[in-house]
């Protein structure tokens, strides 16, 4: 395998389970050093036990400024530098309208937004000429879905994001894309979707099968990687089909 991050700094949020860890192994696997950011500290060992010397784990709410901005402090008297940052911390959440309450809009936001913008706020100084920023979004952008408004509100204002700081940090270098996974088989995804719905969500994926973190992290190494180093404010849809087509019945 082609070792497209050999001496590279990687940042993944979110990185000790699921599309995060994948992610992180993957950047690991082709040469990068991965600072790998969680509130889970156990996840935070176990991630750094597999990946040994080429991760630094760094315990972090992205919700809480302070933590970001000893997370950013961290990176710049370890390495002085981040090429890659892959914004991926983030929560599920799926209630009726009337079930949401503020408490809960305010946790959806504050991590799923607000947690990505403040992470590239506090990232971009450190990121040379060349860099590449992917943030984490969700095929929700593209279709409804019920039962999810402020989870996929969340989604949508980090798909705008990667347009508005491709624009703005372009003149820097600096590009900007995001990903936007389908029904991946993750703990997260076990843990929100009851397993008698699954034979009804996979008669809707064109692909016929759910897909895997792997499939995510493939994507978001190659648009982090000079492989992609024309492609800009793009989301990368990554669902086997589910919001393009319909599959024949």
């Amino acid at each position: 395998m082609a070792m497209r991050f050999d001496d590279k700094i990687a940042l993944v949020t979110g990185g000790t389970s699921g599309i995060g860890l994948a992610t992180a192994r993957r950047l690991a696997d082709e040469g990068a050093t991965v600072v790998i950011a969680a509130v889970d500290k156990p996840g935070l060992d176990a991630a750094v036990e597999e990946l040994g010397a080429r991760a630094l784990p760094v315990h972090c709410d992205v919700a809480n400024l302070a933590d970001l901005d000893a997370m950013a402090a961290a990176v710049r008297d370890q390495y002085g530098r981040l090429d890659v940052v892959f914004a991926n911390a983030g929560i599920a959440s799926f209630e009726t309208l009337d079930d949401v309450t503020e408490a809960d809009f305010d946790r959806v936001m504050d991590i799923n937004f607000k947690g990505v913008f403040f992470t590239i706020q506090k990232a971009v100084p450190l990121m040379p000429v060349g860099s590449a920023i992917v943030l984490s979004a969700s095929w929700t952008l593209h279709r409804g879905m019920s039962n999810a408004s402020i989870y996929s509100a969340s989604k949508a204002a980090v798909g705008s994001l990667a347009r508005t700081l491709a624009a703005e940090l372009g003149p820097k270098g600096i590009r900007v894309n995001s990903v936007s996974p389908g029904y991946i088989a993750t703990p997260m995804f076990h843990a929100h979707i009851d397993p008698k719905d699954h034979a009804d969500i996979l008669a809707k994926v064109v692909s016929d099968r759910f897909g895997t973190a792997e499939d995510v992290a493939d994507a978001v190494a190659f648009l982090a990687s000079e492989q992609a180093s024309y492609i800009n404010g793009q989301d990368v849809v990554i669902d086997g089909g589910l919001v393009a087509a319909i599959p024949a019945q």
